[in-house]
């Protein structure tokens, strides 16, 4: 177990060590026990982080401010239209100025391309751990959690397989933060990761390397595929969500053209039953539901999107105790 994380700033888990995400795991799973027994864990008392938001949030926002509250401190929600970011304040100042108020700052920059260039200029400047709660690149917390609830079905995730996997949503071009750190976590405990996904949606070449290189070390696979149910057939987790063809084109109309190409992308109980009797279907939510996923899979004894979603505030719980204690 790591014990020299406080100051620690969390914009990407690639950037920590395997024995530092043992330790986020750890006690993650022990704040969890705590919580399911009623016991009080008041670490950062009197603490402040301040989360700051560019993109709408539902299970991001509630659960950092919960997670805030149950460790004693108190999480301040500025939604960025509500500042005078537009009218001149720079990533530096923000960095420079709530680091000054705060013990610690949170945002959510999804815009492709700026998103976590922003984040690294306000960590650069700020003297406090700088979170990151989503950029265009990289979504760590999320890809925390759902690694814990993995582990809690099926312990030792090593030799288990992933297919994580493009849906279909026309909604628009979601960000691709999500299999990006997928790709990048997973192989690095021994899971066999299959990317699938039609060839306008590929994933930044950088991590594609990166991810192989983690699977080498972490004695795991990592595939890419473009054929949806061989993608699915026999696996153990079918993590199937949408994200934009940002890579083949930035244009919002050519982007949603492309998209509806694939309109047979859908999680449906067919491809749920191509999978291992035992796998878990998995999803960041929210979810298109009958575009991206059938209810009968969501709402299936297979799911445990609900169990995702509250691991991410025990795992944020863990990033915040152990860097702005």
């Amino acid at each position: 177990m790591q014990t020299h994380l406080r100051g620690r700033d969390l914009i990407t888990l690639q950037e920590w060590t395997k024995d530092e995400i043992d330790t986020l795991l750890d006690v993650a799973f022990m704040l969890k026990r705590e919580r399911a027994l009623g016991r009080a864990h008041p670490i950062l008392r009197d603490k402040v982080l301040a989360m700051l938001f560019f993109f709408a949030s539902t299970r991001t926002r509630a659960s950092f401010e919960a997670g805030m509250a149950q460790l004693g401190g108190h999480a301040q929600f500025i939604e960025s239209r509500t500042t005078q970011i537009s009218h001149g304040d720079t990533a530096t100042e923000i960095g420079e100025i709530m680091g000054r108020y705060n013990d610690g700052i949170a945002i959510r920059q999804v815009d492709w391309g700026v998103g976590n260039g922003y984040i690294r200029d306000v960590a650069a400047a700020s003297r406090v751990p700088v979170l990151n709660m989503q950029c265009d690149i990289y979504h760590p917390h999320q890809a925390l959690a759902d690694l814990m609830t993995i582990i809690e079905r099926f312990g030792d995730p090593r030799g288990k397989s992933a297919t994580v996997s493009w849906a279909y949503a026309a909604s628009y071009q979601k960000p691709m933060s999500v299999p990006q750190s997928l790709a990048l976590l997973l192989p690095r405990f021994g899971m066999n990761v299959r990317l699938v996904h039609p060839p306008e949606f590929r994933l930044m070449p950088e991590i594609l390397e990166q991810a192989e290189d983690n699977a080498k070390r972490g004695h795991g696979s990592f595939e890419i595929m473009d054929d949806f149910e061989a993608g699915v057939t026999d696996t153990d987790v079918f993590y199937a969500k949408s994200w934009g063809a940002m890579l083949t084109t930035t244009d919002e109309g050519e982007g949603a053209a492309i998209i509806d190409k694939y309109p047979d992308w859908i999680a449906d109980e067919r491809r749920m039953g191509m999978a291992h009797e035992d796998a878990i279907y998995m999803h960041p939510l929210p979810a298109d539901r009958g575009v991206e996923v059938a209810d009968a899979v969501i709402d299936g004894p297979h799911s445990v999107v609900f169990d995702q979603a509250e691991n991410r505030l025990h795992g944020q719980k863990a990033v915040m105790a152990l860097t702005m204690n």
